[in-house]
């Protein structure tokens, strides 16, 4: 058991503070870390049973972001607890692993769970990249064999600095979000994305990067000599893991060694002989090999074990078959050179309903990305721990069925690595992606992949940027994406442009970079060595642009630019700018009057707080009629205007005519006609059309209106009113002009007059 202690280290500017022997002690190890005021805590298990019949290291790592480590309630009105994790803690789980896995004897098949779970928040400090310090903390102070320590760091890019942890705030000032697991003083994971960052500047921010871990990794080291226990012998666990078996595994590694004597004479002959360009057919290929030795175990009469060992070890080894051509030959498997891309092709305009769709494929890997265009008002909110129900617009959907690989399997949800990737794809194409005000729709797009052999997420970012031009969407530039690879042994190392199934074996790694022709969108980095040095990132930026140029060049061939019009299926929208303050009147009491506009229209209408009203929908006719409504809603009346309104109500002295939805004016008896009018239904009656002209508006703002004035003939009569007597009372307005009194003042606004009300 760990003792109670507490390490603090100030770092960027503020304290980082780690906290042992405090909680969780029952686990093989815990912390609890702490910077700014964000909180996490990190546990370690390992079981102490063996997971039987596995051929991989079971390695979990799962992050819980709780919301009231940021002092929030859960957003739904039915399900207030925590349910499962959000897409946010996932992908932040799934970073956190890069950088842990490739540390751990992959041999190992004791369960290692590691969990990282959220305290507190501050809004300012983040939280998944203090985890992937936390939980390296944890292991390293455990008794669990692993080859730490680990950091992860930060950069930023403000004003051309580069800015070490930067702050929320900070990072919406920056340019670049580079996020760094560190070990060895070696790059071990990368997650990054920027605005078209060039590759020296990104070597620069690595480099950089490395040189501020040291301290950090330093306090680690510094921690584990004060408390950490004595880790477990790993060759230990992984023979124990055999011990309840019949066959032990001494005589299992014997065989093993006849089997790659046999094996490494006859894989040149099926592999090395010709250029095999399908997995497929590579496959058959080796599995010839496999079988004839396996014919030759069950010839012999041996151990079922022993067979199931040899084909458990038999793929890991052709990797490193396929690893030591690479490196001793420069030889690939399907004849390419190191630096060559396997055949491109690039459709759009597959689908004939979608508002945009395109096909890219490189090698077997090929992906289908549609696009659908929505109204503002289906954005998705994220009510997550780190967002404030914040509105996403534009999102990416990744999905890979069994039969991508040739293989069966069940359709279910997404899962943590089609989350992963759909992540890294939509990143890659924010940067380009035109500003809400200039294109308000929503986005969403869809990446079916057809068929994986190689880095389908790369080829969903190029689908993406195909189907998003496809559909008109004004992308500034298109982004283009490759997977590089490694082949590596000790010092010596060369590497791959656009990685394929054997080539990601042990001393590789899978470099996804992003891009325009002008820089850098994203990055995702992991590797299966102990870490990349610098002289390796920096050549893999370099080989990767080239590539990316490639790839870009072939998709213009088959669409330059976005399309100037959008799909006849798609919708239109109008937007609009009232006064914010007249936004209830467009919304009306309970809703009534916008749900009226949408339902007549056959529109969606969405307001935002800023007076932005967005009028959604299929055909012109309906999307005009609502921004007529919309603008008569909203439109302030001036004097001199003419309008078409409607009878609403008829008094003795005149008549009320509606001008505007909710706007009502009179038209006193005598602004009918230059004639004299005896009764008001003489010349108005309930619903009438007629068409008014505003001739004043009072300091209560009621308006006046008048017919005859709104005749472009209408010509003022000059009278005499010395001769007029009948018409002309001395001091005051005659009876006809009087139109403020014959009102009937507040009373006919629905109001009290004085003490009474006139008698008629």
């Amino acid at each position: 058991m760990l003792k109670q202690k507490s390490f603090e280290l100030d770092f960027a500017g503020r304290q980082l503070s780690v906290e042992v022997g405090k909680l969780a002690k029952q686990v093989n190890a815990a912390c609890v870390v702490k910077y700014g005021e964000t909180v996490v805590l990190a546990t370690a298990v390992m079981s102490q049973d063996v997971r039987v019949g596995i051929d991989f290291f079971p390695l979990q790592i799962e992050v819980r972001e709780k919301m009231y480590a940021a002092g929030k309630i859960k957003g739904s009105k039915f399900i207030k607890g925590e349910g499962r994790p959000t897409d946010t803690a996932i992908l932040a789980g799934r970073m956190v692993d890069r950088g842990l896995r490739p540390l751990f004897n992959q041999a190992i098949r004791n369960e290692v769970q590691v969990v990282l779970t959220s305290l507190s928040y501050d809004k300012e400090n983040s939280f998944d990249l203090l985890s992937i310090t936390a939980a390296s903390i944890a292991l390293h102070i455990s008794d669990i064999p692993w080859q730490g320590p680990l950091v992860g760091i930060n950069v930023g890019r403000i004003g051309g600095e580069f800015v070490v942890n930067p702050t929320e705030i900070q990072k919406n000032q920056s340019d670049l979000n580079l996020v760094i697991s560190v070990a060895n003083n070696k790059v071990v994971m990368i997650d990054a994305d920027g605005q078209e960052v060039s590759e020296d500047d990104l070597v620069k921010a690595i480099a950089f990067g490395l040189e501020q871990t040291r301290p950090l990794l330093a306090f680690i080291e510094k921690i584990r000599s004060e408390v950490g226990l004595v880790k477990q012998d790993a060759n230990k666990l992984i023979e124990d893991s055999y011990a309840g078996l019949e066959i032990p595994l001494s005589e299992k590694q014997a065989t093993w060694a006849e089997a790659k004597e046999f094996f490494i004479g006859k894989l040149d002959k099926y592999l090395f002989n010709r250029p095999i360009g399908t997995k497929r057919e590579r496959k058959a290929a080796a599995q010839v090999v496999l079988d004839e030795f396996v014919w030759q175990l069950e010839e012999q009469v041996k151990h079922e074990e022993i067979i199931k060992y040899v084909k458990d070890n038999f793929e890991a080894y052709l990797e490193e078959v396929v690893a030591a051509a690479i490196l001793e030959k420069s030889l690939r498997i399907d004849g390419r050179r190191l630096e060559q891309i396997r055949p491109l092709a690039s459709e759009v305009s597959l689908l004939p309903r979608t508002h945009g769709s395109g096909l890219f494929s490189r090698g077997e890997t090929q992906v289908l990305t549609t696009v659908t265009l929505g109204a503002p008002g289906e954005v998705m909110l994220q009510d997550e721990m780190t967002e404030d129900e914040t509105k996403k617009r534009y999102m990416h959907f990744y999905n890979c069925p069994s039969y991508s690989f040739g293989e069966t399997g069940p359709f279910r949800g997404a899962g943590r690595r089609e989350i992963g990737h759909g992540a890294l794809a939509e990143k890659a194409l924010l940067p380009v992606l035109p500003a809400k005000e200039d294109f308000p729709y929503t986005i969403v797009t869809v990446s079916e992949v057809m068929g994986s052999n190689g880095s389908s997420s790369m080829a969903s970012t190029c689908g993406s940027t195909l189907a998003l031009m496809d559909a008109g969407v004004p992308l500034k530039k298109p982004v283009a994406g490759i997977a590089m690879g490694l082949a590596s042994q000790g010092d010596k190392y060369k590497i791959l442009t656009d990685l394929q199934d054997l080539e990601d074996g042990a001393g590789g790694m899978d470099f996804k970079v992003t891009g325009t022709k002008d820089g850098i969108t994203a990055i995702q980095m992991d590797t299966k060595t102990a870490g990349l040095t610098l002289a390796i990132c920096q050549a893999t930026l370099a080989q990767a642009k080239a590539a990316r140029l490639e790839i870009l060049e072939n998709m213009v061939k088959t669409i330059a630019q976005p399309r100037a019009e959008l799909s006849q299926y798609a919708p239109r929208i109008i937007a609009i700018k009232i006064d914010p303050e007249k936004i209830g009147a467009v919304i009306g009491t309970g809703g009534k009057i916008i749900n009226e506009i949408i339902e007549v229209c056959g529109v969606q209408v969405d307001i935002d707080d800023d007076g932005t009203v967005s009028i959604t929908g299929v055909g012109d006719e309906g999307i005009l009629k609502a921004k007529d409504w919309v603008e008569k809603l909203t439109k302030e009346v001036e004097v001199g205007e003419i309008y078409d309104g409607q009878v609403v109500r008829l008094m003795d002295f005149g008549a009320f005519v509606e001008i505007l939805p909710g706007k009502d004016g009179l038209v006193h008896i005598s602004e009918f006609s230059n004639e004299r009018v005896d009764k008001i239904t003489d010349v108005a009656k309930i619903g009438q059309p007629l068409k008014v002209k505003v001739i004043e508006i009072d300091s209560q703002g009621r308006i006046n209106l008048s017919v005859k004035q709104a005749d472009p003939n209408y010509k003022p009569i000059q009278r005499d009113y010395r001769d007029d007597h009948s018409r002309f009372k001395s001091g005051g307005p005659s009876r006809d002009r009087g139109f403020r009194n014959d009102r009937g003042g507040n009373r006919d606004r629905g109001e009290k007059r004085g003490f009474g009300f006139r008698k008629r």
